[in-house]
């Protein structure tokens, strides 16, 4: 492992400021799942913990976990290290991580599965632990100008887990249903949509600065249901947070969204987009006439890592800097991610100036 890296203390976060359309003479950057398992020191407390939600409501083991990338490069955000399957699970449906698998539920089929679950908060408090614990580590190992994300799952992609019992290729139960019983499908997103506010307003409570929404199969809808089962709950979400926190941040992921995500930009109320990897440069350049845009590095691209990797990110780097901007991935770090990649990267936005 390397040394810390550090912030230098500046009295501003350059996140939080992109998030608000400022520009600086350095452009931030954190990335998605980087607390995980490409980090040897990961896989080490990963063994010590046991099971994945063992680590996710274990506040020791989550600080820990969300602190471990800050440490070797000095991102300008950390995120919680938590899951977005966890509203699911604190609604009362039963939830297992099988090792090589990923999540298991027992799935929803109709109103009648549905209809007993209730949220129990309590379930959630150790994630409000990590945050409070989160705001005392950050400072306390000096990364003063470094921002905490909170975040959760948007209603249609949890309800796909909910629904399939896990992760699929073609969401055939979870369209089948919105498709032939809207009305009780509504049901179902409206509980997961108003338990989803509840559970960021306590995220907020604990001391997160910015709020980012999965929506990791926000793609895979055509434009009508797009409209009803992503921009309509997205936006519930965006408005209850703005009535009581007008000034926290919401990044906004709709993965896979293609055409739609003008759309997505214009109509949920989100203060910035995160774009995946399959967004053209000169698609993104037009929606940060919109919004701060977020993204959008290819997660293989940083896989290869070399030639491959400093040419992309450099490409990204000069198409979109001049606008508000934070450097990303376009989805995830993959688990076999060489640290050394992540480091080049790390520094070649560090050292890109406007």
């Amino acid at each position: 492992m390397t040394g810390a890296v550090k912030n230098i203390k500046t009295g501003k976060k350059l996140f939080l400021s992109a998030l608000q359309g400022g520009r600086s003479n350095r452009i931030p950057f954190w990335f998605m799942r980087q607390a995980g398992r490409y980090l040897p020191e990961y896989r080490e407390l990963r063994a010590r913990a046991g099971g994945f939600l063992d680590m996710v409501y274990n506040p020791d083991f989550a600080t820990e976990v969300t602190m471990q990338p800050l440490r070797r490069y000095g991102m300008d955000a950390a995120i919680l290290f938590s899951d977005i399957l966890v509203i699911p699970h604190a609604l009362g449906q039963k939830l297992e991580f099988l090792h090589g698998e990923g999540p298991k539920f027992e799935p929803i089929r109709c109103e009648e599965d549905f209809k007993n679950l209730e949220y129990t908060e309590a379930i959630l408090a150790p994630v409000y632990e990590t945050i409070k614990s989160l705001k005392s580590q950050i400072q306390k190992e000096g990364f003063y100008d470094t921002a905490l994300i909170g975040f959760a799952g948007a209603p249609w992609t949890v309800a796909t887990y909910m629904v399939e019992g896990g992760s699929s290729r073609t969401f055939e139960n979870v369209k089948k249903w919105a498709y032939c019983n809207p009305e009780t499908f509504e049901r179902l997103i409206e509980l997961i949509t108003q338990t989803t506010i509840r559970y960021l307003l306590s995220q907020i409570k604990a001391g997160v600065e910015a709020i980012q929404i999965f929506d990791s199969w926000a793609g895979v809808l055509d434009e009508s249901e797009y409209n009803r089962w992503v921009i309509i709950p997205t936006k519930k979400i965006t408005q209850a947070l703005a009535q009581s926190h007008p000034d926290i941040p919401v990044i906004g992921f709709p993965k896979g969204s293609g055409f739609l995500y003008e759309v997505y930009a214009k109509k949920t109320g989100v203060t910035a987009l995160g774009l995946d990897s399959q967004v053209p440069l000169e698609k993104a350049d037009f929606l940060q006439d919109i919004l701060p845009v977020q993204g959008n590095l290819d997660p293989v691209c940083l896989l290869t890592g070399g030639m491959s990797l400093k040419n992309t990110a450099e490409k990204i780097l000069e198409k979109l800097s001049a606008k508000p901007f934070i450097f990303n991935l376009g989805h995830g770090v993959i688990k076999e991610t060489p640290p050394e990649h992540m480091a080049v990267l790390s520094e070649i936005i560090k050292n890109w100036r406007i």
